[in-house]
């Protein structure tokens, strides 16, 4: 059987780097464009939005500008989701974890 107070310190060695990680998604961010960046998104590790920024020049076709909203603020989800999973594998892969276990 293994030492159970080593076991114990390796999960709190795991919550600690966690929550380190967590905290670092929040300040980092990733950004994507659309429309040839007539559309630029910003958003945290933690997906949350922190800016859009519209070209004037695309403001003139309303529904043209929506699509690129829309597809610049999914890019950047998709890459934040991806940055907090790369992170979290990082601390898996530190502790010895199965990748896909976080």
């Amino acid at each position: 059987m293994k030492d159970p107070l080593k076991m114990l310190r390796q999960v709190q060695q795991m919550q600690d780097r966690m929550s380190k990680v967590q905290a670092e998604l929040e300040t980092e961010t990733v950004e994507a464009s659309a429309g040839g960046g007539a559309v630029r998104v910003v958003a945290t590790g933690t997906q949350k939005l922190v800016s859009v920024t519209i070209d004037s020049a695309a403001a003139g076709e309303v529904e043209m500008l929506q699509d690129m909203v829309v597809a610049a603020v999914n890019e950047a989800m998709e890459m934040s989701k991806q940055l907090a999973a790369s992170k979290m594998q990082a601390v898996a892969s530190g502790l010895g974890l199965p990748p896909g276990l976080l």
